[in-house]
Protein backbone atom coordinates (compact mmCIF):
# COMPACT_ATOMS: atom_id res chain seq x y z
CA UNK A 1 0.00 0.00 0.00
CA UNK A 2 1.29 3.44 -0.92
CA UNK A 3 1.57 6.01 1.84
CA UNK A 4 1.59 9.51 0.39
CA UNK A 5 2.18 12.76 2.26
CA UNK A 6 2.06 16.39 1.27
CA UNK A 7 5.15 18.41 2.19
CA UNK A 8 3.22 21.58 3.01
CA UNK A 9 4.28 21.22 6.67
CA UNK A 10 8.00 21.27 5.81
CA UNK A 11 8.54 24.93 6.88
CA UNK A 12 7.06 24.13 10.30
CA UNK A 13 9.21 21.05 10.59
CA UNK A 14 12.28 23.08 9.69
CA UNK A 15 11.52 25.53 12.49
CA UNK A 16 11.06 22.68 14.93
CA UNK A 17 14.11 20.64 14.00
CA UNK A 18 16.57 23.39 12.97
CA UNK A 19 19.68 23.17 15.08
CA UNK A 20 18.76 19.85 16.67
CA UNK A 21 20.93 17.68 14.47
CA UNK A 22 24.31 18.81 15.64
CA UNK A 23 24.19 17.59 19.23
CA UNK A 24 27.11 15.38 20.13
CA UNK A 25 25.13 12.29 21.00
CA UNK A 26 25.92 8.66 20.74
CA UNK A 27 23.38 6.78 18.66
CA UNK A 28 22.87 4.72 15.57
CA UNK A 29 21.61 7.58 13.36
CA UNK A 30 23.31 10.47 11.64
CA UNK A 31 22.50 13.22 9.13
CA UNK A 32 24.81 13.63 6.16
CA UNK A 33 25.80 17.19 5.27
CA UNK A 34 28.22 18.70 2.76
CA UNK A 35 31.45 20.37 3.77
CA UNK A 36 31.57 24.14 3.32
CA UNK A 37 33.32 23.79 -0.08
CA UNK A 38 30.58 21.36 -1.17
CA UNK A 39 33.12 18.79 -2.33
CA UNK A 40 32.47 15.94 0.10
CA UNK A 41 30.04 14.54 2.65
CA UNK A 42 30.30 14.93 6.42
CA UNK A 43 28.36 12.73 8.87
CA UNK A 44 26.92 14.35 11.99
CA UNK A 45 25.35 12.20 14.77
CA UNK A 46 21.63 12.70 15.26
CA UNK A 47 19.06 11.45 17.74
CA UNK A 48 15.59 11.24 16.12
CA UNK A 49 12.61 12.71 17.93
CA UNK A 50 10.33 10.03 16.48
CA UNK A 51 10.57 6.25 16.10
CA UNK A 52 8.44 5.09 13.16
CA UNK A 53 9.24 5.28 9.44
CA UNK A 54 6.17 7.43 8.77
CA UNK A 55 7.36 10.01 11.30
CA UNK A 56 11.12 9.74 10.74
CA UNK A 57 10.96 10.37 6.97
CA UNK A 58 9.66 13.98 7.25
CA UNK A 59 11.92 14.56 10.27
CA UNK A 60 15.03 13.49 8.36
CA UNK A 61 13.98 15.39 5.22
CA UNK A 62 13.54 18.50 7.35
CA UNK A 63 17.04 18.13 8.75
CA UNK A 64 18.50 17.66 5.26
CA UNK A 65 16.84 20.94 4.24
CA UNK A 66 17.86 22.92 7.33
CA UNK A 67 21.07 24.78 8.09
CA UNK A 68 23.38 22.84 10.43
CA UNK A 69 24.85 24.49 13.49
CA UNK A 70 28.42 23.84 12.40
CA UNK A 71 30.00 26.48 10.15
CA UNK A 72 32.00 23.66 8.55
CA UNK A 73 28.84 22.05 7.12
CA UNK A 74 26.26 22.94 4.49
CA UNK A 75 22.81 21.43 4.10
CA UNK A 76 22.67 19.08 1.09
CA UNK A 77 19.30 20.36 -0.17
CA UNK A 78 19.82 24.03 -1.24
CA UNK A 79 17.54 26.91 -0.28
CA UNK A 80 15.91 27.22 -3.68
CA UNK A 81 15.12 23.50 -4.03
CA UNK A 82 11.75 22.47 -2.63
CA UNK A 83 10.51 18.98 -1.79
CA UNK A 84 6.94 19.01 -3.08
CA UNK A 85 5.86 15.51 -2.09
CA UNK A 86 7.05 12.07 -1.06
CA UNK A 87 5.51 8.60 -0.89
CA UNK A 88 6.51 5.30 0.67
CA UNK A 89 5.47 2.25 -1.33
CA UNK A 90 6.64 -0.86 0.47
CA UNK A 91 10.35 -0.24 1.08
CA UNK A 92 10.72 2.26 -1.82
CA UNK A 93 10.67 5.94 -0.87
CA UNK A 94 9.93 8.30 -3.77
CA UNK A 95 10.80 11.98 -3.33
CA UNK A 96 9.58 14.72 -5.66
CA UNK A 97 11.48 17.98 -6.06
CA UNK A 98 10.50 21.14 -7.90
CA UNK A 99 12.18 22.23 -11.15
CA UNK A 100 14.90 24.16 -9.29
CA UNK A 101 16.54 20.83 -8.48
CA UNK A 102 17.98 20.89 -12.00
CA UNK A 103 19.82 24.16 -11.25
CA UNK A 104 22.42 22.40 -9.09
CA UNK A 105 25.80 21.79 -10.68
CA UNK A 106 26.63 18.16 -11.26
CA UNK A 107 28.91 17.46 -8.30
CA UNK A 108 26.62 19.26 -5.85
CA UNK A 109 23.65 17.31 -7.23
CA UNK A 110 25.37 13.95 -6.83
CA UNK A 111 26.55 14.79 -3.32
CA UNK A 112 23.04 16.00 -2.44
CA UNK A 113 21.60 12.77 -3.77
CA UNK A 114 24.13 10.66 -1.88
CA UNK A 115 23.52 12.54 1.38
CA UNK A 116 19.73 12.21 1.10
CA UNK A 117 19.80 8.52 0.17
CA UNK A 118 22.35 7.53 2.82
CA UNK A 119 20.50 9.44 5.51
CA UNK A 120 17.05 8.08 4.69
CA UNK A 121 18.04 4.44 4.16
CA UNK A 122 19.04 4.31 7.83
CA UNK A 123 15.32 4.25 8.60
CA UNK A 124 13.93 0.77 9.20
CA UNK A 125 11.48 0.14 6.36
CA UNK A 126 13.25 2.33 3.78
CA UNK A 127 15.51 0.15 1.64
CA UNK A 128 15.85 2.36 -1.42
CA UNK A 129 15.02 5.86 -2.64
CA UNK A 130 14.07 7.26 -6.03
CA UNK A 131 14.05 10.92 -7.09
CA UNK A 132 11.62 12.80 -9.33
CA UNK A 133 11.80 16.34 -10.65
CA UNK A 134 8.15 17.21 -10.95
CA UNK A 135 6.59 14.05 -12.34
CA UNK A 136 9.71 13.07 -14.31
CA UNK A 137 12.17 10.47 -12.99
CA UNK A 138 15.59 11.99 -12.33
CA UNK A 139 18.14 11.50 -15.13
CA UNK A 140 21.93 11.72 -14.88
CA UNK A 141 24.19 13.99 -16.95
CA UNK A 142 24.12 11.47 -19.82
CA UNK A 143 20.31 11.45 -19.89
CA UNK A 144 19.95 8.01 -18.32
CA UNK A 145 17.23 7.52 -15.70
CA UNK A 146 18.90 7.15 -12.30
CA UNK A 147 16.22 4.86 -10.84
CA UNK A 148 16.14 3.54 -7.29
CA UNK A 149 19.19 4.08 -5.10
CA UNK A 150 20.60 2.74 -1.86
CA UNK A 151 23.85 3.35 -0.01
CA UNK A 152 25.80 1.07 -2.36
CA UNK A 153 24.69 3.15 -5.37
CA UNK A 154 27.40 5.64 -4.49
CA UNK A 155 30.33 3.24 -4.34
CA UNK A 156 31.79 2.38 -7.74
CA UNK A 157 34.66 0.28 -6.42
CA UNK A 158 35.25 -1.17 -2.94
CA UNK A 159 36.50 1.62 -0.72
CA UNK A 160 35.95 4.30 -3.41
CA UNK A 161 33.03 6.49 -2.41
CA UNK A 162 31.28 9.47 -3.90
CA UNK A 163 33.08 11.97 -1.69
CA UNK A 164 36.34 11.31 -3.55
CA UNK A 165 36.46 14.73 -5.22
CA UNK A 166 39.41 15.86 -7.30
CA UNK A 167 40.46 19.18 -8.78
CA UNK A 168 41.85 19.98 -12.22
CA UNK A 169 42.09 22.62 -14.94
CA UNK A 170 40.52 22.08 -18.36
CA UNK A 171 41.14 23.63 -21.75
CA UNK A 172 38.03 23.47 -23.91
CA UNK A 173 37.30 24.75 -27.41
CA UNK A 174 33.95 26.37 -28.23
CA UNK A 175 32.59 28.03 -31.37
CA UNK A 176 32.87 31.78 -31.78
CA UNK A 177 29.74 33.84 -32.34
CA UNK A 178 29.98 33.52 -36.13
CA UNK A 179 30.43 29.74 -35.93
CA UNK A 180 33.45 29.82 -38.23
CA UNK A 181 36.21 29.46 -35.65
CA UNK A 182 37.15 28.00 -32.28
CA UNK A 183 38.00 29.90 -29.12
CA UNK A 184 39.98 28.42 -26.25
CA UNK A 185 38.31 28.59 -22.84
CA UNK A 186 40.50 27.64 -19.87
CA UNK A 187 38.63 26.56 -16.75
CA UNK A 188 40.51 26.68 -13.49
CA UNK A 189 39.57 24.79 -10.32
CA UNK A 190 37.16 22.27 -11.84
CA UNK A 191 36.03 19.88 -9.10
CA UNK A 192 34.84 16.47 -10.18
CA UNK A 193 34.22 12.99 -8.82
CA UNK A 194 37.23 10.69 -8.91
CA UNK A 195 34.85 8.00 -10.17
CA UNK A 196 34.75 9.42 -13.70
CA UNK A 197 37.45 9.79 -16.35
CA UNK A 198 38.83 13.11 -17.53
CA UNK A 199 37.73 12.39 -21.11
CA UNK A 200 34.14 11.97 -19.90
CA UNK A 201 34.43 15.16 -17.86
CA UNK A 202 35.64 17.06 -20.94
CA UNK A 203 32.81 15.78 -23.12
CA UNK A 204 30.17 16.64 -20.53
CA UNK A 205 31.63 20.13 -20.15
CA UNK A 206 31.53 20.64 -23.92
CA UNK A 207 27.90 19.54 -24.03
CA UNK A 208 26.97 21.91 -21.20
CA UNK A 209 28.37 24.82 -23.20
CA UNK A 210 30.76 27.73 -22.57
CA UNK A 211 30.91 30.02 -19.57
CA UNK A 212 32.07 32.96 -21.69
CA UNK A 213 29.58 35.37 -23.25
CA UNK A 214 29.81 35.46 -27.02
CA UNK A 215 30.82 31.81 -27.37
CA UNK A 216 28.55 28.85 -28.02
CA UNK A 217 28.72 25.09 -28.06
CA UNK A 218 29.80 23.79 -31.45
CA UNK A 219 28.04 20.47 -30.85
CA UNK A 220 24.40 20.36 -32.05
CA UNK A 221 21.89 21.21 -29.32
CA UNK A 222 20.38 18.22 -27.54
CA UNK A 223 23.29 15.88 -28.26
CA UNK A 224 23.94 13.36 -25.48
CA UNK A 225 27.10 11.43 -24.69
CA UNK A 226 26.55 7.67 -24.83
CA UNK A 227 30.08 6.51 -24.08
CA UNK A 228 33.71 7.58 -24.16
CA UNK A 229 36.79 5.41 -23.80
CA UNK A 230 40.52 5.49 -24.52
CA UNK A 231 42.67 2.68 -25.91
CA UNK A 232 46.27 3.01 -27.11
CA UNK A 233 46.04 6.79 -27.30
CA UNK A 234 42.80 6.83 -29.32
CA UNK A 235 39.67 8.29 -27.72
CA UNK A 236 36.42 6.73 -28.95
CA UNK A 237 33.40 9.01 -28.51
CA UNK A 238 29.86 7.78 -29.10
CA UNK A 239 27.08 10.38 -29.33
CA UNK A 240 23.34 9.95 -29.86
CA UNK A 241 21.35 10.69 -33.02
CA UNK A 242 21.03 14.38 -32.17
CA UNK A 243 24.66 14.81 -33.25
CA UNK A 244 23.48 14.44 -36.86
CA UNK A 245 21.22 17.50 -36.52
CA UNK A 246 22.55 20.12 -38.89
CA UNK A 247 23.26 23.59 -37.56
CA UNK A 248 24.68 25.32 -40.60
CA UNK A 249 25.50 28.40 -38.53
CA UNK A 250 28.46 26.39 -37.22
CA UNK A 251 31.13 25.21 -39.66
CA UNK A 252 31.36 21.40 -39.77
CA UNK A 253 35.11 21.49 -39.09
CA UNK A 254 34.46 23.62 -36.00
CA UNK A 255 32.10 20.93 -34.69
CA UNK A 256 34.64 18.14 -35.18
CA UNK A 257 37.67 19.99 -33.86
CA UNK A 258 35.84 21.37 -30.85
CA UNK A 259 35.70 17.75 -29.69
CA UNK A 260 39.07 16.62 -31.02
CA UNK A 261 41.11 19.58 -29.78
CA UNK A 262 39.49 19.54 -26.33
CA UNK A 263 40.17 15.82 -25.83
CA UNK A 264 43.72 15.93 -27.20
CA UNK A 265 44.59 18.48 -24.52
CA UNK A 266 44.96 15.34 -22.40
CA UNK A 267 48.47 13.89 -22.77
CA UNK A 268 47.02 10.36 -22.95
CA UNK A 269 45.03 11.11 -26.13
CA UNK A 270 46.58 11.61 -29.57
CA UNK A 271 43.60 10.89 -31.88
CA UNK A 272 39.80 10.92 -31.65
CA UNK A 273 37.16 8.88 -33.44
CA UNK A 274 33.53 10.00 -33.27
CA UNK A 275 30.57 7.67 -33.84
CA UNK A 276 26.78 7.95 -33.65
CA UNK A 277 25.30 5.29 -31.37
CA UNK A 278 28.49 3.30 -31.90
CA UNK A 279 28.16 3.40 -35.70
CA UNK A 280 31.16 5.03 -37.41
CA UNK A 281 29.95 4.46 -40.99
CA UNK A 282 29.02 7.39 -43.18
CA UNK A 283 30.06 11.04 -43.26
CA UNK A 284 29.36 13.92 -40.91
CA UNK A 285 27.78 16.53 -43.17
CA UNK A 286 29.88 16.62 -46.34
CA UNK A 287 33.54 16.07 -45.57
CA UNK A 288 34.22 14.31 -42.27
CA UNK A 289 34.16 10.54 -42.37
CA UNK A 290 33.18 9.08 -39.02
CA UNK A 291 35.53 6.15 -39.53
CA UNK A 292 38.47 8.57 -39.57
CA UNK A 293 40.68 9.02 -36.51
CA UNK A 294 41.25 12.77 -36.23
CA UNK A 295 44.45 14.44 -35.05
CA UNK A 296 44.63 17.73 -33.22
CA UNK A 297 44.12 20.70 -35.57
CA UNK A 298 44.51 24.27 -34.33
CA UNK A 299 43.98 25.91 -37.73
CA UNK A 300 40.44 26.94 -36.76
CA UNK A 301 41.44 28.43 -33.39
CA UNK A 302 41.34 32.23 -33.15
CA UNK A 303 43.79 34.27 -31.11
CA UNK A 304 41.17 34.93 -28.42
CA UNK A 305 41.39 33.06 -25.13
CA UNK A 306 39.18 33.18 -22.06
CA UNK A 307 39.83 32.14 -18.49
CA UNK A 308 36.93 30.87 -16.42
CA UNK A 309 36.37 29.21 -13.07
CA UNK A 310 34.10 26.24 -12.59
CA UNK A 311 33.43 25.65 -8.90
CA UNK A 312 32.03 22.13 -9.15
CA UNK A 313 31.02 19.76 -11.89
CA UNK A 314 30.42 16.08 -12.72
CA UNK A 315 29.83 13.73 -9.81
CA UNK A 316 28.77 10.28 -10.61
Amino acid sequence: MTKKHSFILLPLLLLFFAGCGQEEVSGEYHIEYLNKEKTKIIEMPYEPKTDTAEEMIPEFLAMLSSDPDSVECRKPIPNDVEITDYSLDGALLSIRFDADYNNMNTVEEVLCRAAVVRTLTQIDGVDCVTFYVGDTPLSDAAGNIVGSMNEESFIENPGEQINSIQNTSLTLYFANEQGNGLVKEVREDVYYSGNISLEKLIMEQLLEGPETEGLKSAIPEGTKLLSVSVAEGICYVSLDDNFRNQDYQVNEAVVIYSIVNSLTELPTISKVQISVKGDNSGVYRDNFELSQMYDRNLDYVTSEEFIGTEETTEGE
